[in-house]
């Protein structure tokens, strides 16, 4: 199997407590249970600075994390910020957190510390109370950016940015 980064991370970012935001480490739990050599999988809270420390000395990074942007529930968008910014508008609906992986992002990129490949996962949530399940429409998120990035770190070619309904 082709595996491109000396080190990968996959980081799920969110609150398993708060209904969809625990969408990000709901993904990152499915892709623990496949077989990918060479890749450190975490489960995260999301506080920005510590995901920059997790991100150090990585090749690659898939950071999957929960939305609340308007789009339609179940919505997945991929951002390849390895080198660009995440443009500002989509920024601030990007994360269901105050300061997410959009700030750990631009905060590693200040400190000469991005992983040379940075993607941003996002999975648009429907519901973020206290003790709700994943929704229907997140759940599907969830297994399309498993796939995505399954296909991503064994070599298999990286969709382009954007949406996916």
């Amino acid at each position: 199997m082709a595996n491109d980064c000396p080190l990968c991370i996959v980081l799920g970012v969110g609150n398993p407590d708060r209904g969809d935001d625990g969408a990000g480490r709901a993904a990152a739990r499915r892709l623990r249970e496949l077989p990918l050599h060479d890749v450190e999988i975490i489960e995260h809270g999301g506080e920005a600075t510590t995901l920059v420390a997790r991100m150090v000395g990585a090749a690659s990074v898939f950071l999957i994390d929960a939305s609340a942007s308007g789009a339609p529930p179940g919505t997945v968008r991929r951002f390849d910020v390895s080198a660009a910014p995440v443009p500002e508008e989509v920024a601030l609906g990007l994360s269901s957190h105050g300061f997410g992986p959009a700030t750990a992002v631009e905060l590693a990129r200040s400190l000469g510390q991005l992983p040379r490949r940075c993607i941003i996962y996002t999975i648009e949530g429907a519901s973020f109370a206290t003790g709700a399940p994943l929704s229907p429409q997140a759940s599907l998120g969830v297994a399309q950016v498993v796939d995505r990035v399954r296909a991503e770190i064994t070599g298999g070619v990286g969709q382009a940015d954007g949406q996916y309904a």
